[in-house]
């Protein structure tokens, strides 16, 4: 069993030296300035790998080498964004790094309704909130039916939780949710975002499930 911390890169508050503090012995992170889709040189990799054991610490997970839109839904450069996949595993590879997460959910690969919420021990922590997110896709989001996706009961909670909210807290969820979080896909408007999730929907699930398999 080794202990490994979430650590975001050179620019995340939470520094090498303060994750050797807490006691963790392993780093789990990626390259997250790179685009996704665009390749991790294996200069880089070794760049950041030598940054990290010279806190005492060991890269013992890559979390994760995001998986772009295009190739979930085969569609624009993802004969590109594949090669560009298979060359990060070799490079990863040749740098001694050989577990390697990613995932293959649509949009925005994964999302939050709160990202600095307060714990009872007073610490904060990032948390999804169903009811928060029903209110955002169902009344600001307005998606297309998306009524029709959620239980009556679960319709009617949201609309009372947002009946609460103010202009700003209305504002931080709408940013919460679909204004990207570091590893995957990247930064939405309203607009756009409505355009990716119609086209997952018009892909369906098999469709979704077909590409995985061609990946």
């Amino acid at each position: 069993m080794k202990e490994t911390w979430r650590w975001f890169g050179p620019y995340d508050s939470i520094t090498l030296d303060m994750i050797v503090q807490a006691g963790a012995s392993g780093i789990v992170t990626a390259l997250h300035e790179v685009p996704t889709g665009e390749c991790w040189t294996y200069e880089s990799i070794i760049d950041r790998k030598k940054l990290i054991e010279a806190s005492g610490l060991e890269w013992t997970v890559v979390e994760s080498v995001p998986v772009h839109n295009d190739i979930k839904t085969r569609t624009g450069d993802f004969k590109r964004h594949i090669d560009n996949y298979n060359q990060i595993l070799i490079n990863l590879g040749k740098a001694g790094i050989d577990t390697v997460c990613y995932n293959f959910m649509p949009v925005v690969d994964w999302t939050r309704t709160n990202l600095h919420y307060k714990l009872p021990n007073k610490s904060f922590a990032l948390r999804f909130e169903m009811t928060d997110f029903v209110a955002y896709d169902v009344f600001v989001l307005n998606r297309k039916n998306a009524k029709y996706d959620y239980k009556p009961e679960v319709i009617a909670k949201a609309e009372a939780r947002l009946n609460k909210m103010n202009a700003k807290e209305i504002d931080d969820l709408e940013k919460n949710i679909i204004a990207g979080l570091t590893g995957g896909e990247g930064s939405y408007s309203r607009d756009s975002i409505l355009v990716a999730i119609n086209e997952f929907i018009a892909l369906g699930t098999e469709g979704l499930r077909q590409n995985l398999f061609h990946f």
